[in-house]
């Protein structure tokens, strides 16, 4: 496993993250037994065995607190964890903050997000009057995150959010489609680089957006499609040279074991090897035109 710097965060990660949908046996309040506590216990596990060290989780992804925060409990103290808060107004990120204290048996986080600012509507409600902000930018000096951050759909919003804030880290879909044909991101990664903030990358290889009714099949808690890397796997593979190319920290693939696993056993690969190859991702791109990328939740 390769490790890279965060940004300025003074921490040093490995090159895939561990999301936290993973862990989650509730998702979207639907019922996955298959994927219980022992499963998140395994698939820690795993991640542990083949050197991940950064956990990403959120309250809303289910029961994936409960769950991650018992299988981490033997590797806390190894290991770099982030949470999430989905609340724009004080007293929830407040709660949400306890709740995640608690479930996750810790009493800081390495990285705390303000969770999907998808508009600019998100970004005036945690920065005004009794928003999130007024707790978050009090988390460092009371030691309970060693790092701001957010995450977001959203280039404009994410870039008025940098303008207010000097967040540590941006969490960003840096994207095969979505950067390659229209430039998603790109003012975004120049600015983070710019002030040195740790750039985290999510939906590498997810490849569009589910059509209306669509049968999920083996990712049933995956709010985009990813790419079937175990019929296409090259896809996978250019997939994430490409969003390595970028120069982005580490990459989180989507939400389930499957796309986890491969990205940890092809990272090696994909950074020995960077060059992914323009013609072949210029025609998947055909495949996708006219189609959704992704639909916020």
């Amino acid at each position: 496993m390769k490790y890279n710097r965060l940004g300025n965060t003074g921490l040093t990660i490995s090159a895939v993250t561990y999301g936290g949908i993973v862990s989650a046996g509730i998702y979207d309040k639907v019922l996955y037994p298959e994927e219980n506590q022992q499963a998140s216990d395994r698939y820690v596990s795993y991640a542990i065995d083949h050197g991940i060290t950064y956990f990403d989780v959120a309250p809303r992804y289910g029961n994936a607190q409960e769950q991650l925060g018992n299988s981490l409990k033997p590797y806390r103290k190894d290991v770099y964890l982030a949470c999430k808060t989905n609340e724009r107004d004080l007293k929830g990120a407040q709660s949400d903050l306890a709740t995640s204290l608690k479930l996750l048996h810790t009493d800081h986080f390495d990285v705390y997000q303000l969770h999907a600012i998808n508009s600019m509507d998100d970004v005036d409600r945690a920065f005004g009057p009794d928003g999130c902000m007024e707790m978050i930018s009090t988390l460092k000096q009371k030691g309970i995150a060693r790092n701001i951050g957010f995450s977001a759909h959203n280039e404009a919003a994410a870039l008025r959010m940098i303008e207010l804030y000097p967040f540590d880290t941006v969490l960003f879909p840096f994207n095969w489609f979505m950067h390659g044909a229209h430039g998603m991101g790109t003012r975004l990664l120049e600015t983070a680089r710019q002030r040195g903030m740790g750039v985290i990358c999510m939906k590498a290889f997810i490849e569009r957006a589910w059509e209306q009714d669509e049968d999920k099949g083996v990712f049933p808690k995956s709010w985009c499609k990813p790419i079937d890397t175990d019929n296409d796997p090259r896809f996978g593979i250019e997939a994430m040279k490409y969003a390595l190319s970028l120069g982005v920290d580490t990459l989180v693939p989507p939400g389930n074991f499957r796309s986890f696993s491969f990205a940890v056993e092809h990272i090696d690969e994909c950074l020995t090897h960077p060059e992914f190859d323009a013609a072949y991702l210029a025609e998947k791109r055909k495949t996708v035109l006219g189609k959704e990328f992704f639909k916020l939740p």
